[in-house]
């Protein structure tokens, strides 16, 4: 998503409050951003405390600062600044963490966000955004760049299956429908459980994808409510359990009283073999693969 990403926010760099930093990344990708900003493209080096401090400072002046850095990078070295400086202060900084999950595979987890949006949901007043597709990185930096407080974007590689076409976004969207479990899956895991249950018939599962939290700020739609009733709802994410959506979700169907006939999820494993490898390796051995989400949520 980081050519889409750059060329979205080169649309929007004829705003002049607009200040981009990033942690010493982007290169190969993010030239025509840095020629569209000149001076306001700011390489704050491998020092993301301190660009993460610097943007609260901007935006206390009233600009309109992007961070930019790997997912794991952003919110877990830097989460003292972004708690303190930016969300105890409503500052409207923008924080984009590229390589959410499993993305960034053999370089292992220190370099893998598998509890980022779990650990940023307990902050006031930030809304996530989760992109599941590439061409819904646009309506995303618009979505984020309006949003009146912090945000946080996580990256990704959107897999739309073969032969399908993604539904414009929304913040909640159902990519296909069906009479079977109500499956949700979170940002571009979504694609993998879309192409799960592609050729499925009617009976098959209905799935959605969800690209904004937490659901405090992004509650499910009517229409999405209305299908629960009576059946099983999947939560599918590359994140731990923990703080996840599963959670969240089975929190406000209790509350609700929603009557579901089940409830399942299949989230990040962490790292069960002790070994690391690509993303794809990293999700079979959770079951975040297509083949075990279609025997896992059908069985």
């Amino acid at each position: 998503m980081r050519r889409e990403l750059c060329e979205a926010l080169v649309a929007r760099s004829a705003r002049p409050d607009l200040v981009f930093l990033t942690g010493d990344l982007g290169f190969g990708a993010l030239e025509p951003l840095r020629d569209a900003l000149g001076p306001r493209f700011l390489n704050a080096g491998i020092a993301e405390q301190n660009m993460i401090g610097v943007a609260a400072g901007l935006a206390s002046e009233g600009l309109e600062p992007w961070t930019y850095t790997i997912a794991p990078f952003c919110y877990a070295r830097a989460f003292e600044q972004i708690r303190n400086d930016v969300c105890f202060h409503r500052l409207k900084v923008r924080l984009l963490g590229n390589g959410g999950g499993y993305a960034y595979g053999v370089m292992g987890p220190t370099h893998h966000a598998l509890e980022d949006y779990g650990v940023l949901a307990t902050l006031p007043g930030l809304r996530i955004f989760v992109p599941a597709f590439d061409g819904d990185v646009a309506a995303v930096v618009e979505a984020a760049g309006a949003e009146p407080g912090p945000a946080y974007v996580r990256l990704g590689r959107g897999e739309v299956p073969e032969g399908r076409e993604a539904p414009a976004y929304t913040p909640w969207r159902r990519l296909r429908a069906g009479h079977g479990p109500v499956v949700v899956a979170v940002g571009p895991i979504a694609g993998i459980a879309w192409s799960a249950f592609a050729c499925d018939g009617e009976d098959g599962p209905d799935v959605w994808a969800v690209s904004e939290l937490p659901l405090a700020m992004s509650p499910p739609p009517r229409d999405f409510t209305e299908r629960l009733s009576g059946r099983t709802l999947c939560v599918v994410e590359e994140h731990v359990a923990q703080g996840g959506l599963g959670q969240a979700l089975a929190a406000w169907c209790l509350e609700g009283g929603v009557p579901l006939w089940g409830f399942r999820t299949v989230t990040a494993a962490g790292y069960p073999s002790g070994t690391y490898g690509s993303q794809a390796f990293h999700r079979r051995e959770s079951g975040l693969d297509a083949a075990s989400l279609r025997e896992r949520l059908t069985a």
